[in-house]
C-alpha cells in the first residue's frame, strides 16, 4: 500500500514540476530565476546594476566567461562602480573577452583612481611608472601609488617598502609585456 501512496505522490508532482519553468509574457515573469550566472545576465540585459550583480562578475570572470564578464563589467562600470572598472582594465591588459589594449586598461584605471579607488590609484601608478597604455611619468606613478598607500592598500606599501622597484610586484613572466615598444 505504501508502494502504492508513493507512485501516485509522485505522478501527481510530475505535472507541477513542468509548471515551475519560467514563463514570461505580458503580464510579467512567472517563476524567474532566483540565482545564478543566467539571472545576473539577466539582469544586466534588462539594465539592473547593484552591487551584487557587479560582484558576480569575479565569478563569472574567473569561469573563463570573459565575454559575458566583459558585458556585466561594462554596465556596472557605466553605473560608477569603481572594481567594475579595475576589472575592465585587467580584461583589456589580458585581452580576455576582447582584444589585449593597454591604452584602455590605462584609461579604466584612472577613471578608477579619479573616483578614489585605491586598486585604480595603485594600478594607474603601476601603468605611468612603467609607461604601459599611456606616456611614462615616474615620478606621478609613484604619487598615485604612494595615495593609494595612505589609502591602506597593503600591495601599494609592498612596492614603497621596495623603494618602487616594480619587480616586487609584477611577476617576471610579464617582464615582456611591460617592455618599452621603442
Amino acid at each position: 500500500m505504501f508502494r502504492i501512496a508513493t507512485a501516485l505522490l509522485l505522478a501527481s508532482a510530475l505535472p507541477l514540476a513542468a509548471e515551475t519553468r519560467t514563463v514570461e509574457d505580458e503580464h510579467g515573469t512567472l517563476n524567474p530565476q532566483d540565482t545564478g550566472f543566467g539571472r545576473v545576465m539577466s539582469n544586466i540585459d534588462k539594465g539592473v546594476v547593484d552591487m551584487p550583480t557587479c560582484a558576480t562578475g569575479y565569478y563569472i570572470t574567473k569561469s573563463g566567461r570573459h565575454a559575458a564578464a566583459r558585458q556585466l563589467f561594462e554596465a556596472c562600470a557605466a553605473a560608477g562602480y569603481t572594481g567594475a572598472m579595475t576589472w575592465m582594465s585587467q580584461l583589456d591588459n589580458n585581452g580576455l573577452g576582447g582584444d589585449y589594449n593597454p591604452d584602455r586598461a590605462a584609461d579604466w584605471d584612472k577613471r578608477a583612481a579619479d573616483l578614489g579607488d585605491p586598486v585604480g590609484k595603485f594600478n594607474y601608478g603601476l601603468d605611468l611608472m612603467r609607461g604601459h597604455g599611456v606616456a611614462r611619468d615616474r615620478d606621478l606613478g609613484r604619487a598615485y601609488v604612494d595615495a593609494a598607500a595612505k589609502d591602506g592598500l597593503p600591495i601599494a606599501r609592498r612596492l614603497q617598502g621596495a623603494d618602487y622597484d616594480l619587480d616586487e610586484v609584477t611577476p617576471d613572466a610579464d617582464t615582456w609585456k611591460y617592455a618599452p615598444l621603442f
